[in-house]
């Protein structure tokens, strides 16, 4: 096996961890991914509160309501696309702090019939986070599921995703000379903490890997997403059997392609993925065309991915920060300061992107003109 050593680290998950490795060998890093988010008692996202200042990022929602508003504004509009059903489940996944949806009530509070029609459903699984967003949401008839696949189904869906996917646990593979391997987790007896290892094997798993990877050279790490692409493919069949639309908010790339995107972030700074297992954030860039061909592939229309600012600019977020300045003429600076923050490209506005799916019979979605993806688009290479 060759070895790229990374600095160890003490954390409560880190004997876990060691445990599991000597017990099955070295973990994939979609394994450690997810034995780091979510493993009961010292998971990340299962003992604290990882937003705000306090906590280690912020996201669009955390940095003005305005985000949220704009989201709100395009579910209120998609709905009426739909022929405003009387009854339409409106779920996000990955709440957070339940920010965003209770920007989104706010913003649709005035639109006939909306928030009569939406029964209210929020995916998440950790407990911390789940006490916040009761906190935010008082007041209102709120669902929580564990998994998507939950959710009802008689109804159409409207579904939101913020920064979702790109906490989904990814495989990295690494090219050898004969072939794909993949990158694992190990111990490293020396330094008491964790490394990265390449398996001996070639694995099957290359047969997922985007055609952009197959000019790859020996030592060069590709990321597939296997439960992203479940997601998408689940929400793409749900829309085609139950109507409804779909959007995903996230960082990453716009088109497939190799490279390694594992990051973790601690304390709004970049950290090792290894040193401190269970304390930092882990996360992968998105790989939207991929979620778009899964979600077309089971009878959705997909379109994107368009930068966030763009999107936020269609919804009409500068109307919406003139009109918030008006009115709080002391905050113009910061409220002009977090729409850059949302919209500019050396901000969120171009790394950050946006996708949709709908059922078919539903036409374009706003803010999404010109853009669908065609019916099983071909992969650029």
């Amino acid at each position: 096996m060759a070895v790229l050593p990374a600095a160890g680290g003490l954390t409560p998950l880190l004997s876990r961890l060691g445990a599991l490795i000597r017990a099955e060998g070295p973990l994939s890093v979609a394994r450690y991914m997810a034995e780091c988010a979510t493993q009961p008692g010292h998971g990340y996202y299962m003992k604290a509160d990882p937003f705000g200042s306090a906590g280690d990022f912020t996201t669009a929602p955390e940095i003005s309501q305005m985000f949220g508003e704009m989201v709100g504004l395009w579910c209120a509009l998609a709905w009426q696309m739909m022929g405003s059903p009387p009854r339409v489940h409106l779920a996000e996944l990955g709440p957070g702090r339940g920010t965003l949806m209770a920007d989104l009530l706010r913003a649709t509070a005035r639109v006939p019939g909306f928030r009569e029609a939406a029964h209210i459903h929020l995916v998440e699984v950790s407990p911390v986070l789940a006490e916040r967003q009761r906190q935010a949401l008082s007041g209102h008839d709120v669902r929580w599921r564990q998994a998507f696949e939950t959710l009802p189904q008689d109804a159409p869906l409207l579904v939101v995703a913020n920064e979702f996917f790109d906490a989904l646990p990814v495989h990295q593979l690494i090219r050898g000379d004969d072939g794909w391997h993949e990158r694992l987790v190990d111990v490293d007896p020396e330094e008491r903490g964790l490394r990265f290892v390449v398996g001996r094997a070639v694995t099957p798993l290359a047969a997922l890997l985007q055609p952009a990877c197959r000019n790859a050279v020996p030592g060069e790490i590709a990321e597939i997403c296997p439960a992203g692409v479940r997601t998408a493919a689940a929400i793409g069949s749900r829309l085609a059997a139950q109507g409804g639309a779909a959007l995903i908010v996230d960082f990453g790339h716009g088109e497939s392609g190799c490279g390694a995107s594992l990051q973790a972030v601690r304390q709004h700074g970049r950290d090792d993925p290894l040193a401190a297992p269970g304390e930092a954030d882990l996360a992968a860039h998105v790989d939207f065309p991929t979620l778009l061909r899964a979600a077309s592939d089971s009878g959705a229309r997909g379109f994107g991915p368009i930068g966030q600012g763009a999107f936020l600019t269609r919804m009409g977020i500068d109307l919406r920060a003139r009109q918030l300045a008006s009115g709080n003429p002391a905050h113009a600076k910061d409220i002009a300061e977090a729409r850059d923050r949302l919209v500019e490209p050396e901000a969120m506005g171009s790394l950050f992107k946006v996708i949709a799916f709908v059922a078919s019979d539903i036409p374009t979605p706003p803010g999404f003109e010109t853009t669908e993806v065609a019916q099983a688009a071909p992969d650029p290479c």
